[in-house]
């Protein structure tokens, strides 16, 4: 349960995510939960592993186009 203390940083949290996804970064926390979650034996890239992966991955699917 949530208390009223929590709910604020919960918020804020939620909008920096949201904040990231729509200009396309990558979340490195939500990656790190998710593969300690569902894939404990994988391990775990460092941010920067993780961010270039994501950033060429973006890059080479054409994503991020704005036109």
């Amino acid at each position: 349960m949530t208390t009223w203390v929590e709910m604020p940083r919960r918020g804020w949290r939620q909008d920096v995510r949201m904040a990231r996804l729509m200009i396309g970064v990558p979340d490195y926390e939500a990656y790190v939960a998710h593969l300690r979650a569902r894939h404990p034996e994988r391990p775990v890239m460092t941010h920067e592993e993780f961010f270039d992966e994501r950033m060429a991955t973006r890059h080479r699917s054409g994503g991020g186009r704005c036109c």
